[in-house]
C-alpha cells in the first residue's frame, strides 16, 4: 500500500509540472514571414498585347493573402488581370497578409511599350473623362440641376444598390444631412482624365490642385477604384466610412450625371450613402428652366373665412375627433411643400419608433365649438386636459394655450410648442387624407416637421 501512495504522489507531481510547463505567463504573436518566403508572379502577356499592356498577377504562397497595388487600382485577390491602357512604367506595390502581420514587399517595376486604347474605349469611360486625350471635371449636386434633389442620398443596406437599379429613401436637399457649407467645401471639383493616362485630380474653385492619382472604372462590375486621390465628400462624412478609395458602386453615369454608393462602416452600422455628381461644364451653363412651381395640392392651403375651424371642429355646436395617422404615415418633413416619407418605416428607429407607436395609439385631441368659445379636449394615455384654442388665419396657425400637442419625452421628435402652423391640409377632402400639423420649422432648409393628423 505505501509503495502505491509514493507512486500516486509522483504522478501528482509530474501532471503538476507538466501544466506549470506548457502554461507560460506571457505569449507571443508569430514572427512575420521572411520576404523570400512569400512568393508569387507577375508575368506579361505579350500574346494578348505585344507591349506588354495585360499584366497577370498572381499569389502562389498558400495562408497568405496579397494585396496588389497596381497604380490604376487595388485588389487583394489570388488572381487579378490587370489592363493597362497606356504606355508608361508603372511600379506595383505588394504587402502580404500573414499570421505574424504585415509585410511589405518589393514593389515590382513593369513597362509598358505600346498604347493599347481599347480597353478605355468604351461609352462608360467616355461619359466620365470625356474621352480619349480628354478631360472631364464634376461638382456635388447643390440641388439646383434638375438632376437629384441634393449632394448626397441614402439607401437601406437591404436595398438593392446596383447599376441603374436603386430606390434612395431619403434625399435631403441641398447640403448632405448635418452638412455645413465648410463641410462641403462648394466650388471644389475632380476630374478624370485619359489624356496620357488614367489621371484623377481634386481641385480647389481656383483651380489649385489639392490631390493628384489615378482611377480604373471597370465597366462590366460598374465599380470605380481611385488611387492617390479621393471623390469630394463632406468633411462630416470621411470617418463614416473606410473604402472611400474602393469598392465603389457606378449607379448612374451619363454625360451629364454621376451617382455613386459607398456603404458606411462606422459604429452607426451598414448603410449606403449614394453621392450625386454634375459634370462642371453642365454645371456653370445650367439654366433652370421658366416653370411655375408644382407643389402638393395641399401645401400651404388657402382657408375661405371660418373654413378651418369648420375642418377642426364640425361646425358650431358641434366637435371632431382628430388622431395621429399611426398606421399611415404619421410623420414626415415637408420642404418647400413636398414631404418624402410614406410610412413609418421610412424614418424608423431615428424618427418613428416604437415609444411613438405606443403613445400614439391611446391619444387623440378633440376640437368643438361650445358656448362660443373654441374649445379642445387631450387625451394622453387616460390623462385628459382640456383648453381654449384660437386660429390665426393670415398663417393658418392654431394656438393651443398652455398645451401642446401629444407628447414622447424619450424623442428629440417631442413638440415643445403650443402653436401648431396647418402646412398640408385639403378643403374638400380632408376626411380622407386628414391634415399635417407642423411643430417646428427649418429655414436653411424651408422644411416643415409635421405630425399627421386623420378623423379615426
Amino acid at each position: 500500500m505505501k509503495n502505491i501512495k509514493v507512486l500516486i504522489t509522483s504522478f501528482l507531481i509530474l501532471a503538476l509540472m507538466l501544466v506549470s510547463s506548457c502554461s507560460p505567463d506571457t505569449y507571443s504573436l508569430d514572427e512575420p514571414m521572411n520576404k523570400s518566403d512569400i512568393h508569387y508572379d507577375i508575368t506579361q502577356d505579350l500574346v494578348a498585347d505585344p507591349g506588354g499592356n495585360t499584366v497577370l498577377l498572381k499569389n502562389t504562397t498558400p495562408g497568405v493573402i496579397l494585396n496588389w497595388d497596381y497604380v490604376t487600382g487595388k485588389s487583394n485577390k489570388a488572381e487579378q488581370k490587370v489592363q493597362y491602357a497606356f504606355k508608361g512604367t508603372y511600379t506595383i506595390k505588394i504587402s502580404a497578409v500573414t499570421d505574424g502581420g504585415i509585410v511589405e514587399l518589393d514593389p515590382v517595376t513593369i513597362t509598358v511599350s505600346q498604347d493599347n486604347l481599347n480597353y478605355v474605349n468604351d461609352p462608360l469611360w467616355t461619359a466620365l473623362s470625356g474621352g480619349v486625350g480628354h478631360k472631364k471635371s464634376w461638382v456635388a449636386d447643390n440641388g439646383k440641376y434638375g438632376l437629384a434633389p441634393g449632394a448626397m442620398s441614402y439607401a437601406d443596406p437591404n436595398t438593392v444598390v446596383e447599376w441603374n437599379k436603386f430606390s434612395p429613401n431619403w434625399e435631403p436637399t441641398g447640403n448632405a444631412n448635418s452638412s455645413t457649407d465648410a463641410d462641403m467645401h462648394w466650388g471644389r471639383y475632380m476630374t478624370f482624365s485619359l489624356d496620357g493616362g488614367p489621371f484623377m485630380t481634386v481641385h480647389e474653385a481656383n483651380g489649385t490642385s489639392i490631390e493628384s492619382g489615378a482611377y480604373f472604372l471597370d465597366v462590366n462590375a460598374h465599380t470605380l477604384t481611385t488611387t492617390g486621390a479621393t471623390i469630394l465628400r463632406p468633411d462630416n462624412y470621411i470617418a463614416n466610412a473606410s473604402n472611400w478609395t474602393s469598392e465603389i458602386k457606378v449607379l448612374t453615369l451619363t454625360e451629364n450625371q454621376l451617382r455613386i454608393a459607398i456603404k458606411r462602416t462606422n459604429s452607426e452600422g451598414p448603410w449606403w450613402y449614394i453621392w450625386n455628381f454634375v459634370s462642371k461644364e453642365y454645371a456653370e451653363n445650367y439654366v433652370p428652366p421658366v416653370t411655375v412651381p408644382v407643389f402638393d395640392e395641399g401645401f400651404n392651403p388657402t382657408f375661405a373665412p371660418g373654413e378651418l375651424v369648420t375642418m377642426l371642429t364640425g361646425g358650431a355646436g358641434a366637435g371632431r375627433v382628430w388622431k395621429l395617422d399611426a398606421a399611415g404615415n404619421p410623420v414626415d418633413w415637408v420642404g418647400k411643400g413636398i414631404g418624402w416619407t410614406k410610412g413609418p418605416n421610412d424614418s424608423y428607429n431615428w424618427g418613428w419608433n416604437d415609444d411613438w407607436a405606443a403613445v400614439a395609439a391611446n391619444s387623440w385631441i378633440r376640437f368643438d365649438q361650445w358656448g362660443g368659445k373654441l374649445n379642445y379636449t387631450r387625451s394622453q394615455n387616460g390623462v385628459v386636459t382640456t383648453g381654449i384654442f384660437t386660429i390665426n388665419a393670415a398663417t393658418n396657425e392654431i394656438n393651443l394655450g398652455t398645451d401642446t400637442l401629444l407628447q414622447n419625452s424619450t424623442s428629440w421628435m417631442n413638440p415643445t410648442t403650443n402653436v401648431i402652423k396647418v402646412v398640408k391640409a385639403y378643403n374638400k377632402d380632408f376626411l380622407q387624407k386628414g391634415i399635417w400639423l407642423g411643430t417646428s420649422y427649418d429655414a436653411t432648409k424651408d422644411e416643415w416637421f409635421v405630425f399627421h393628423y386623420i378623423i379615426p
